[in-house]
């Protein structure tokens, strides 16, 4: 990659992306070997932002492995993310990738305008092995066959990603809290849930 798609914006680089693409589709596989150096972040991002839509099914079923398998590789120390051919080979159409960069870029140059480096240990290894723990987790989530479910972790995978690639750790902090709570949410309601039946049964 050149020195000017490392410098640009990060709101600018999945326009870019889509600017590259070829055909009605791209594969999985495909947008990872655009990304080079800054694959990780970027990745992230790229498949996290659809998790972030309300009620939106398919695409977040999609991509949820995909993301869980990459958030796993940063857990193991990994410098570069891989996709075995399976996962690779999944596509998102290109219009709707396009439509994804133009809806999100509003809310990612405000993230931009407010995020700079700080904490930035949080950003590199070893904590960002911890990080990739937070993130399997929230990815995890988001295959949770319930309505609504994949918006909040969606939205803290970003928000992490976005701290990963601007090597804000402050970010980093604010998205694992908040997908830490999203997980301490489903617990909570999982056990209630668990509880009421184990009642009505019991009844």
């Amino acid at each position: 990659m050149n020195t000017v798609a490392q410098d640009m914006a990060i709101s600018d680089r999945l326009a870019q992306l889509v600017a590259d693409s070829d055909g009605d589709a791209v594969s999985l596989a495909w947008i990872l070997e655009q990304l080079h150096e800054r694959a990780f972040g970027l990745f992230l991002l790229v498949l996290a932002l659809p998790c972030c839509i309300p009620f939106l099914y398919g695409i977040p079923q999609i991509v949820a492995l995909p993301l869980m398998f990459v958030s796993a590789q940063i857990l193991l120390g990994r410098r570069v993310p891989w996709l075995p051919q399976k996962l690779g080979a999944r596509a998102v159409s290109t219009e709707g990738l396009g439509n994804l960069s133009r809806r999100s870029a509003p809310w990612l140059k405000r993230i931009e305008a407010v995020s700079r480096p700080r904490l930035t240990a949080l950003t590199q290894a070893p904590a960002d092995r911890l990080v990739g723990l937070g993130l399997v987790l929230f990815s995890a989530s988001i295959l949770v066959p319930l309505p609504g479910t994949n918006t909040v972790p969606g939205f803290a995978v970003v928000v992490v990603a976005m701290g990963l690639l601007q090597r804000d750790g402050v970010l980093v902090i604010l998205g694992t809290l908040l997908g830490t709570a999203w997980i301490g949410t489903l617990l909570v309601a999982g056990a209630t849930l668990a509880s009421l039946i184990k009642n009505w049964i019991g009844l």
